[in-house]
């Protein structure tokens, strides 16, 4: 089985081309299970399918998290599926990819980025206040697409160390006031145009060196409440990614994510993998 491993500012995955649809569709969340296992097998936070196009984008992309959960969408996964989509003749500099969450488009840029559309935000609660482990944090959830990627934009607690947050990003992340549980993003604004970001993801629970959809969810939250400008740089552990909102007056017409798409490796995958 031909594979490409690739990532997004830290944010692995795992992309296997299936153009002629020989993997069965009941054996890809097992199949993501067993090559997103780290130090078993290749290791990624998700698996990427690449299946001819169903409509009118150039092809379709079906997500996996690392756990074998169907994923909506992954902004830096989407990236990365687009450069491959271009290498491989799929697409031109210019990608349209299908995916569970709608038609997403990816542009090549220079300087090895590429820059995709999210999904337009949905459902928004930007005041709410939840209770974790004691204590009340205030937070803004927003939904990316339809159906939705469901994210959580929590500001960074001051007394917080790595593992008391990795607890109160597991107990939002299944918390009451997310029905379809979430993904919480913990950011620190550095200033207007900047914030630190950490994210702890669905499907792979655990913090990722960087989520694509979480970046622009919480932009986009952030420019909404008054908070930043509407292009923001956001550091991650993986690196830099850069969320540009577009208006028409008071309406939002993009939202844009701009960042590395890299390939590590490219082989085939044995039966032991």
């Amino acid at each position: 089985m031909k594979f490409w491993k690739m990532h997004g500012a830290g944010n692995d995955f795992v992309l296997i081309p299936d153009l002629e649809r020989a993997l069965p569709d009941g054996t890809l969340p097992e199949l993501a299970r067993r090559v997103c296992r780290r130090r078993l097998s290749l290791g990624a936070d998700g698996m990427m399918v690449v299946r001819p196009a169903e409509g009118e984008g150039d092809f379709k992309m079906l997500f996996f998290n690392s756990d074998g959960s169907v994923g909506e969408m992954c902004g830096n996964g989407a990236r990365c599926v687009s450069r491959f989509g271009w290498e491989a003749g799929l697409g031109g500099e210019t990608v349209r990819v299908e995916t569970t969450a709608g038609l997403v488009t990816g542009y090549r840029e220079a300087g090895g980025l590429w820059r995709v559309r999210l999904n337009d935000p949905g459902n928004a609660r930007l005041d709410m206040a939840v209770t974790a482990g004691g204590r009340e944090y205030r937070c803004a959830y927003v939904e990316l697409g339809c159906p939705g990627i469901p994210h959580a934009a929590v500001a960074l607690p001051e007394d917080a160390d790595t593992g008391a947050l990795r607890a109160l990003g597991r107990e939002l992340r299944f918390h009451a006031a997310f029905p379809r549980g979430a993904n919480v993003n913990f950011y620190e604004i550095k200033a207007r145009d900047r914030i630190r970001l950490k994210t702890y993801e669905r499907g792979v629970e655990d913090f990722t060196y960087a989520c694509g959809t979480g970046t622009g969810a919480t932009v986009w939250a952030l420019h909404a409440l008054g908070l930043t400008e509407s292009s923001v740089t956001a550091e991650m552990e993986g690196g830099t990614l850069r969320v540009d909102l577009e208006y028409e007056g008071d309406r939002l017409k993009n939202l844009w994510l701009t960042g590395p798409a890299a390939v590590t490796a490219k082989g085939e995958l044995t039966d032991e993998a």
